[in-house]
């Protein structure tokens, strides 16, 4: 009888974690040397009276992880914080979302910039041929949907049914349209 052994590979997942402690794992994994990423914002709130940006969540309780199936596990297990953190599930086939580098990379990129605009998955309402890649700028390289939002055209990454994120405002030159995928 032949046993198989799991491929230990390296992916992102989008895991919840409970009560808003997204700050607090993102601490611990990374001084595990693990590597995450969540989507932040500046917010202007009033403490002692006085207004103050602070960095915040953009969604509460989400953190992306990257890592291997097997090393997450090991922390739900093993950590203290382990029974904060579950695997968002994908609906359709029941197992934990893994999102594709290319995508997370690109995700990440606009997601960082100050100008991002961040939009519900669900406004994205795109039609087929929407997609393209960014030719110049800082952003140069990001493949995502072009679409006409608040006003402008923009680039949109999506990180499918979760979220998605927009760039500023780009010039039609800025982007060259990629072949639609059927």
């Amino acid at each position: 009888m032949m046993t198989v052994v799991p491929t230990k590979v390296y992916q992102w997942f989008a895991l919840r974690v409970t009560y808003s402690r997204e700050l607090k794992v993102q601490e611990f994994l990374e001084a595990e040397g693990v590597q995450t990423f969540i989507p932040m914002h500046e917010d202007v709130v009033l403490r002692r009276g006085k207004r103050t940006k602070v960095r915040v969540p953009i969604v509460h309780n989400l953190i992306f992880v990257y890592s291997t199936r097997e090393i997450l596990n090991n922390y739900k297990q093993t950590s203290a914080l382990g029974s904060q953190l579950r695997y968002m599930m994908n609906r359709e086939t029941h197992q934990p979302i893994v999102i594709p580098e290319k995508q997370m990379e690109d995700f990440m990129a606009v997601a960082g910039g100050e100008d991002a605009l961040y939009v519900n998955a669900e406004e994205v309402r795109l039609k087929k041929g929407d997609r393209v890649r960014i030719n110049s700028g800082v952003w140069q390289g990001v493949e995502g949907r072009f679409i006409r939002l608040k006003g402008g055209m923009r680039v949109v990454v999506e990180i499918v049914g979760l979220m998605a994120v927009a760039t500023v405002t780009l010039p039609p030159a800025m982007v060259d349209k990629l072949p639609s995928i059927i």
